[in-house]
């Protein structure tokens, strides 16, 4: 082999493992984001669980936060929580840093 196919390989490695990464901060991200609104509906430990679950579930249906945040508002809407758009993206934001720190704390 050539280390032009060597550094080639460790590329693919590398793109791999980051995309991997990034996949499972975002899951992190929305089952702790989907935990904190659970918290703001008063729901028990099962029913959050379950909804956390829920929210991860929900950022497959479109690229990007949007689905997660739209499902969000609708149930904290529903559920006679008086939250903003601005409040769920910046719970959204931090929650993303959460979930990196507990990824990066594993590694």
């Amino acid at each position: 082999m050539t280390t032009f196919d060597d550094r080639e390989r460790g590329e693919e490695a590398r793109f791999a493992h980051d995309e991997e990464m990034a996949f499972r901060i975002q899951a992190r991200r929305n089952r702790l984001l989907g935990e904190w609104a659970a918290e703001k509906m008063a729901l028990s430990a099962a029913e959050t669980d379950a909804y956390a679950k829920a929210v991860v579930q929900a950022d497959f249906e479109e690229a990007g936060d949007e689905d997660v945040i739209r499902k969000l508002l609708g149930d904290l809407t529903s559920a006679h929580v008086d939250v903003s758009e601005s409040e769920v993206r910046a719970a959204l934001e931090a929650k993303q840093v959460a979930a990196r720190r507990a990824l990066m704390g594993e590694a």
